[in-house]
C-alpha cells in the first residue's frame, strides 16, 4: 500500500520544519524584542504547535496502518481494497466503489473509506447481498453485484 509511502514522506517533511525551520523563525522573531507584541514569534509558535499534533496524528495512523494483517483481509468478502459494483435499486443504476482508507479517500473518483457509511456498510458482503445505507436523500439499497478483492486486485 502506497499510503505508508504516503505518510512517511509528510512525516519527514514535518519533521524538518519542526527541527529546522521553526527554531530559527523563533529565533529570529525572538531577536525582535517584546514577545508580548511579536506577531511574527507567536505566529511561529503556534505552527510548532500545529506541526507537533500533525506530527503525533500521522506516527499513530502509520502505526496503526503497519499492523494491517493482508492475510486476513477475506478473499470472497468486501474488504479493504476491494473494488465493489453495486446496483442502486431505487434509480436502477450501477456504482463502482473503490473501498480504501481515510487518508485515500476520492468520492468524486469512486474511492470512498472503509469508515465512510457506504464503506461500512458493504464491509463484509458478498456478490447477491443488499445492504441499506442512510444518506442524505434517505436510506439507499444497494446489490452487491460484482467484486474484486485487494487479493484479486493488480493495478
Amino acid at each position: 500500500m502506497d499510503i505508508k509511502k504516503k505518510l512517511q514522506d509528510e512525516i519527514a517533511v514535518l519533521e524538518y520544519e519542526l527541527r529546522n525551520e521553526l527554531p530559527k523563525e523563533i529565533l529570529k522573531a525572538r531577536a525582535h524584542g517584546d514577545l508580548s507584541e511579536n506577531a511574527e514569534f507567536h505566529a511561529a509558535k503556534e505552527r510548532q504547535g500545529f506541526v507537533n499534533a500533525r506530527l503525533n496524528q500521522l506516527k499513530k495512523r502509520l502505526a496503526e496502518m503497519s499492523m494491517v494483517d493482508m492475510s486476513k483481509i477475506s478473499h470472497d468478502r468486501v474488504g479493504l481494497g476491494s473494488k465493489v459494483v453495486v446496483l442502486d435499486t431505487a434509480k436502477d443504476e450501477e456504482i463502482a466503489y473503490h473501498l480504501v482508507t481515510s487518508e485515500e479517500a476520492d468520492f468524486p473518483n469512486g474511492k470512498i473509506s472503509t469508515t465512510s457509511p457506504i464503506g461500512r456498510s458493504l464491509l463484509g458482503k458478498e456478490v447477491g447481498d443488499v445492504v441499506k445505507v442512510q444518506s442524505p436523500g434517505g436510506v439507499k439499497e444497494l446489490e452487491v453485484l460484482k467484486l474484486t478483492t485487494i487479493h484479486d486486485v493488480v493495478e
